[in-house]
C-alpha cells in the first residue's frame, strides 16, 4: 500500500514537472515580453483571473501592467489590448497580422470549424463575402429589412399594449421580437409569439448564453482536456448547440423541397442555390455543415446582443426620465403619432441618435471582443509576438477610454452630441469591434436598435415602480455584459 502511494505521488510529481517544462518552452518563444504577472505551472494566470468575475481581474491588471501585458490562460500565452490607440493599431492598421479568429477549446468544440464568425482563412472570406452580399444586395427576399423590422416593431407594441399598464419583465418581449427579425431573413418567416417551437428555440438560446457564461464552462476553456472529464454547465451548453443545429437540418430539407432558384426567400434558400452552383467546385466552401453553422451563427448573434441592448437602453431611460421625455419629443417634432419610424428618420434626431449611441457604449455588450489570433510573427509596440498567439483586444477599454468620452463610466448623450446639439462622431465608438472582423451585422443591428427605440417611445411612456435613484444600471458582469433584471411598465401616450 506504501509503494503504491510511493509511486502514484512520483507520477504525479512527474507530470507536474512535464507541464512546468512545457510551460517554460512557451515562455521563451517570447524573445522580449509585454509585462504580466508571473503564471504558475498547468493553471497559468487563474489567481488573478477570476472566471467568476473576468472582466474585472482584466482591468485591475490593465491599471497594474498597462495598455498591454501577457496572461496565461492554463499553458497558453494572451496577448491583452488596452485603449483605443492600441487596439485600433491593432485591428486596423495591423489587420492582416491581428485579422484571424482566436480558437476558443469552448466554442470550438461546441461548432466546429464551420460558419462564420469562428472560421479563418478561406472559409471564412467566402461565408463572410456570401453573407454580407446576400443581406446588402437584396433585403432578403420581396420586402426590405427596414419593412420586415417595422412591421416587428408593431407587432411588439400591439404585445406590449396587453399589459394593460400592469409590471412585466421586457426581456423575453424584446428576445422574441428582435429574434423574429432575423428568423425572416434566414428562415424566410417571423414565427407567432407563442408558437411553441419558437418559443423552444428562444429558450435554448438563452440557456446556452447562460451556461457558457458560468464559471465552469470558464474553466473549460483554459483547462479543456482535464475539465472534459467533469460533468457540468459546459456539456448542456453543448447539447443545446446539437438540438437548434437540429431544428435548421429540417428547416433546410423544408427548403430544398420548395426552392425555386429563381425567386429565393432567404439566406437559407440562397446559400442552397449557391451550394448548387458550385457543387463541381472541389474547393467551394457551400456544404451542409457551412450551410447549418452559418445560419445558426447569424440567428444566434441576431437575437442576442440588440435585444440585451435595447433592454439596457429601457432600463437607462427609467433611471433618467428628463432623457427619456426629450427623446419623445424629438420624435414627436420630427416622426408624430401618424406613421412609423423609418431609418431616414435618424438623420433628423440627432438627439435620440446620440442617446442610442451612449446606449450602446455604456452598456458595453461585448466588453472582451470575440478572441484574434496572431497569423504571423510580428514585432508590435516594441514586442515580439510569436505566430498563432491569442489575442483580446479589450473592447470596453475602447468604449471607457477617458481620452474619447469625458465621463467614461457615466451615461451622457453628451459624448455624442457638439455644442450646438448637432450628432457628432467619435471614432473610439466601437461596439461593433473594428477592422476585418468587424460584426457583419452592424448595418441590420443599427437599424434595429433606431425603429424599435423610436415605436416603443412614439407609443408609450415607460414607468416603474422603483425612485430613479434608487435604480441600479451597472451590469452583471460575466465574459459579457447585460442589464439587472427590472420591470417596468408602459402607458399608451
Amino acid at each position: 500500500m506504501v509503494l503504491v502511494d510511493a509511486v502514484s505521488l512520483l507520477l504525479i510529481f512527474s507530470l507536474s514537472f512535464l507541464i512546468f517544462l512545457l510551460s517554460q518552452r512557451s515562455i521563451k518563444k517570447w524573445r522580449k515580453m509585454p509585462p504580466g504577472p508571473s503564471p504558475l505551472p498547468f493553471i497559468g494566470n487563474i489567481l488573478q483571473l477570476k472566471p467568476y468575475d473576468v472582466l474585472n481581474s482584466f482591468r485591475k491588471l490593465n491599471r497594474k501592467y498597462g495598455s498591454i501585458y501577457l496572461v496565461y490562460l492554463g499553458t497558453r500565452p494572451v496577448l491583452i489590448l488596452n485603449g483605443y490607440d492600441v487596439v485600433t493599431e491593432a485591428l486596423v492598421d495591423n489587420a492582416d497580422v491581428f485579422g484571424e479568429r482566436g480558437k476558443i477549446p469552448g466554442l470550438f468544440n461546441i461548432f466546429g470549424d464551420y460558419g462564420i464568425i469562428l472560421t479563418n482563412g478561406e472559409r471564412w472570406k467566402q461565408l463572410r463575402r456570401f453573407a454580407l452580399t446576400t443581406m446588402r444586395n437584396f433585403g432578403m427576399g420581396k420586402r426590405s429589412i427596414e419593412e420586415r423590422i417595422q412591421e416587428e416593431a408593431q407587432f411588439l407594441v400591439e404585445e406590449m399594449k396587453k399589459t394593460k399598464g400592469s409590471l412585466f419583465d421586457p426581456t423575453f418581449y424584446l428576445s422574441r421580437s428582435i429574434s423574429n427579425v432575423i428568423s425572416s431573413i434566414v428562415f424566410g418567416n417571423r414565427f407567432d409569439y407563442e408558437d411553441e417551437e419558437f418559443l423552444k428555440l428562444l429558450k435554448l438560446l438563452n440557456e446556452f448564453s447562460r451556461l457558457f457564461d458560468s464559471p465552469l464552462s470558464q474553466l473549460f476553456n483554459n483547462f479543456p482536456h482535464l475539465m472534459k472529464y467533469i460533468p457540468g454547465p459546459y456539456f448542456r451548453a453543448s447539447e443545446n448547440i446539437k438540438l437548434l443545429s437540429e431544428f435548421i437540418q429540417q428547416r433546410k430539407k423544408m427548403h430544398e423541397e420548395s426552392l425555386d432558384p429563381s425567386c429565393p426567400r432567404d439566406f437559407i434558400d440562397c446559400f442552397l442555390i449557391k451550394m448548387e452552383k458550385e457543387k463541381q467546385n472541389i474547393a467551394s466552401e457551400f456544404n451542409d455543415d457551412n450551410l447549418v453553422m452559418s445560419t445558426l451563427h447569424l440567428f444566434f448573434a441576431g437575437t442576442t446582443t440588440t435585444s440585451i441592448t435595447l433592454r439596457y437602453g429601457f432600463l437607462i431611460l427609467l433611471k433618467y426620465p428628463e432623457i427619456a421625455e426629450k427623446v419623445m419629443q424629438e420624435i414627436d417634432h420630427v416622426i408624430g403619432q401618424n406613421r412609423a419610424p423609418s431609418a431616414e428618420d435618424r438623420n433628423k434626431m440627432p438627439y435620440t441618435d446620440a442617446v442610442i449611441h451612449e446606449i450602446q457604449r455604456f452598456a458595453d455588450i461585448v466588453p472582451l471582443n470575440v478572441a484574434h489570433r496572431i497569423s504571423q510573427d510580428t514585432e508590435f509596440r516594441g514586442y515580439i509576438i510569436p505566430k498563432g498567439t491569442m489575442v483580446f483586444p479589450l473592447l470596453t477599454t475602447v468604449l471607457k477610454d477617458p481620452q474619447w468620452f469625458k465621463n467614461p463610466y457615466s451615461f451622457d448623450p453628451g459624448h455624442f452630441l457638439d455644442e450646438h446639439g448637432a450628432f457628432k462622431k467619435n471614432d473610439a465608438f466601437m461596439p461593433f469591434s473594428a477592422g476585418k472582423r468587424i460584426c457583419l451585422g452592424e448595418g441590420l443591428a443599427r437599424m434595429e436598435l433606431f425603429l424599435f427605440f423610436t415605436t416603443i417611445l412614439q407609443n408609450f411612456t415607460l414607468r416603474t415602480t422603483k425612485d430613479p435613484k434608487d435604480i441600479d444600471i451597472s451590469s452583471v458582469l460575466h465574459s459579457n455584459n447585460a442589464p439587472r433584471p427590472y420591470q417596468l411598465c408602459v402607458h399608451p401616450r
